[in-house]
């Protein structure tokens, strides 16, 4: 089973105020004269798939339109995975709900099963749920790279076109970075000399943090050394070591301050505070005479000293304002260093690799090319055949292989699809064809050929039969109608032979209510049917009513 439409809800789009309808499914004709509104059906389901929408199709006096779809899908449909990697709701008993409004005062919306999504997704969606073929539509046909995508897909060379593709993409990745690395092989030749000497030189200095005031206070002091441990000299004799000093003398101050006490108990307080001053004087004594051992007066311990504070000013002028910042610039560029350094042996192994990963894209594109040319002639011989009953009788198809000698996106070659619509006329290119009319049969030979390969279910052509006459607008009603064997068709059709050969018929008409015109859609059965095949061949007399059952006598 695959998926069908199954119910169409159009509100305010153009001349249609509101309409429902529920498609079967097989072929269906969509009927109706010129200016009807038979194109807002199509521009209905083309905003369902994610086309860019214009809030000029909001039905005049309103605020905005609304499209809603249900498609009903079958368990196992690839678009169930599309759906959870969306993010949106599953579809509840197969039906997949698409809601599209547009606003004249604002940006639209989109939803899909109830949750809001992204314009992307619908088109995903639609990618695979809908195929339209328009009057314009049979020129993506001319493309060679259009033509190369019909190819696969018949010969379900869709893998291996993935995988080609994948294996070019690397080998490209690789080529180019082999390229920007050899454009810049002078530049990073010099910048890994550079960053190779600021390393080395940062790393010579073997810098430490906080080591610069520590070198600028013993600078301070060592140059004043000599006087330092004089004045300390003087302090220590004058305090403990001179017959005069302050410690020769307290033996008389202790005498004085014991008689003293002795005499008024009161003054014990000033004993005990001399006692005091006199051992802080005895640790000044000492304090200063450990500090002047500590000094070092040596010159040259000052020229060291000095040629460090050098270096560091020297660093500092031109990695950074402070050791800190010195030490992190060192840092950075030893990291710098290091992937200058692989970037320079990676390009050294790509050699190797660009070899292999050329390798690898020529093996997929042999196993491409070669499964192109096998299906190639398959497919020649069943589109002449579904020509043949178009109307082509003895007509020419065939398919030219072209080999680029480099690689594309496709593959290593090209084809070209050759036609020629009589017999004894040489073959030419489809783009080469100037009939209308016989391009719209090919690429219905080609959509029939293609339609046990074809995933997409629902198949939607306007007009597809444009320039085509009675005839020939029976045998591709026939060729539609075989078609929806596997599809659920559409048609949007000026042709009654076509109309006829449909398993249902619909009649857009419009009428006009006051001041306002409105655009419906009925079905058409019986009676009403005959009488619509009558008036598109042409009128309302008995003979046209006779040709039209006739017409749908003969499906």
């Amino acid at each position: 089973m695959s998926a069908t439409l199954a119910s169409l809800r159009i509100r305010n789009l153009a001349l249609v105020e509101d309409l429902l309808w529920d498609p079967p499914s097989g072929f269906v004709a969509i009927t109706g004269e010129t200016g009807a509104g038979k194109s807002i059906i199509l521009g209905a389901v083309k905003l369902l798939l994610g086309e860019r929408a214009d809030k000029s199709l909001v039905r005049s006096g309103a605020d905005a339109c609304a499209v809603e779809g249900l498609f009903q899908i079958p368990p196992k449909s690839p678009l169930h995975g599309i759906l959870e990697g969306g993010g949106v709701e599953p579809c509840e008993e197969g039906a997949l709900i698409i809601k599209r409004t547009v606003s004249t005062g604002g940006a639209g919306k989109q939803f899909v099963n109830g949750s809001p999504c992204t314009l992307a997704l619908l088109r995903q969606l639609g990618d695979l749920l809908v195929d339209l073929h328009g009057p314009h539509d049979h020129q993506s046909l001319f493309s060679r790279d259009q033509q190369m995508l019909v190819l696969d897909s018949f010969a379900g060379a869709e893998s291996l076109r993935a995988d080609y593709a994948m294996r070019r993409r690397e080998w490209m990745h690789l080529t180019a970075e082999k390229k920007r690395l050899t454009e810049n092989a002078e530049a990073l030749a010099r910048e890994l000399d550079l960053l190779t000497h600021q390393v080395a030189e940062i790393d010579e200095a073997n810098l430490q943090a906080g080591e610069e005031d520590k070198l600028l206070a013993r600078q301070r002091s060592g140059s004043n050394a000599n006087r330092i441990c004089s004045i300390c000299a003087d302090l220590v004799g004058l305090l403990s070591e001179s017959e005069d000093s302050i410690t020769s003398r307290w033996a008389d101050v202790s005498r004085l301050m014991r008689e003293l006490q002795r005499l008024d108990s009161q003054t014990e307080s000033l004993h005990t505070t001399a006692c005091g001053i006199f051992e802080s004087l005895q640790d000044l004594a000492k304090e200063a005479d450990r500090y002047s051992s500590t000094l070092d007066a040596d010159p040259k311990t000052l020229e060291t000293i000095e040629a460090r504070l050098d270096t560091i000013q020297n660093l500092k002028r031109k990695y950074g304002a402070s050791v800190e910042a010195v030490i992190e610039f060192g840092v950075s560029a030893t990291a710098k260093l290091a992937t200058l350094k692989n970037r320079e042996e990676r390009g050294a192994g790509l050699d190797d690799e660009i070899s292999k990963a050329r390798q690898s894209l020529e093996s997929a594109a042999a196993m491409l090319g070669a499964a192109r040319r096998k299906v190639a002639p398959k497919l020649a011989k069943l589109v002449k055949a579904h020509l043949t009953d178009l109307g082509f009788n003895k007509a020419g198809f065939s398919i030219l292989f072209e080999e680029l000698g480099e690689t594309s996106p496709f593959g290593v070659e090209q084809v070209d699809f050759l036609f020629a619509p009589n017999p004894g006329e040489a073959e030419r290119p489809l783009r080469a064809i100037a009939s209308s009319g016989e391009i719209s049969r090919v690429m219905l030979a080609l959509k029939t050929s293609l339609a046990a390969q074809d995933g997409v279910p629902v198949l939607i052509f306007d007009e597809i039969d444009a320039n085509v006459g009675g005839e020939i607008g029976a045998k591709v009603g026939a060729k539609m109608r075989e078609l929806s064997a596997s599809h659920q068709v559409f048609c949007i059709t000026h042709l009654p032979q076509v109309a006829a050969a449909a398993d249902s018929q619909f009649l857009v008409s419009k009428d006009t209510k006051g001041e306002r015109t409105r655009t419906s859609l009925s079905p058409t059965v019986g009676a009403q049917r005959i009488a619509e095949i009558a008036r598109m061949l042409g009128g309302q007399l008995e003979s046209a009513r006779i040709h039209a059952e006739v017409l749908l006598s003969k499906k």
